[in-house]
């Protein structure tokens, strides 16, 4: 019994030697695996902020102003910028205000919700559907269906009415109970 007590003991102590170990390793795979792909598509860019949902991402949206990342990743032209940048803001010409705003944005409020002519598009697929739609139902109506019963013929249709009534079919609730049969006519 001590032999397995000592081997229990034994293994319990390197499992808590490895433990802490094997915690870091994880973490470090959680770590290293999460948003990988997006991180890797990023590039360079500088992380800047939240974004949306936290991945580092760059979006133009109404909803969420200011993306995680900057646009542009950074050039030694920029970093010339950025320095002049930490000065006087009246030093910097319109030029060097714009290069600094088009590395961090890719668009303006003003372009990105510039009113654009895809509902054309839209309408005219929606047109287009329509229309082969109703071309598909007129072929089944002219080709497809078979020619109406001769069955649906007026005189026809007047014949069976009065069969109905003679032999006073659903006489309660149906097309007889709607008969005078004293006056022959409808109630």
């Amino acid at each position: 019994m001590s032999v397995m007590r000592a081997l229990g003991l034994r293994l319990h102590n390197q499992f808590q030697q490895v433990l802490p170990q094997r915690g870091a390793v994880m973490a470090m795979m959680r770590r290293g695996t999460h948003h990988d792909g997006t991180r890797l598509m990023s590039g360079d860019r500088e992380v800047v902020g939240y974004g949306v949902n936290g991945n580092p991402i760059y979006i133009d949206c109404v909803e969420f102003p200011f993306p995680a990342i900057r646009y542009r990743e950074v050039t030694p032209e920029l970093c010339a910028v950025r320095e002049k940048e930490l000065g006087d803001w009246k030093a910097l010409s319109i030029q060097d205000k714009k290069l600094l705003y088009r590395h961090s944005f890719c668009q303006t409020y003003a372009e990105f919700q510039h009113f654009t002519p895809d509902w054309k598009l839209v309408i005219g697929v929606g047109f287009w559907s329509a229309a082969i739609g109703l071309l598909i139902s007129l072929s089944y109506y002219f080709k497809l269906y078979d020619p109406v019963p001769e069955t649906y013929a007026e005189d026809r249709r007047q014949a069976q009415l009065r069969r109905i009534i003679q032999l006073q079919m659903n006489p309660i609730t149906g097309l007889s109970s709607k008969w005078c049969y004293h006056t022959n006519k409808w109630k």
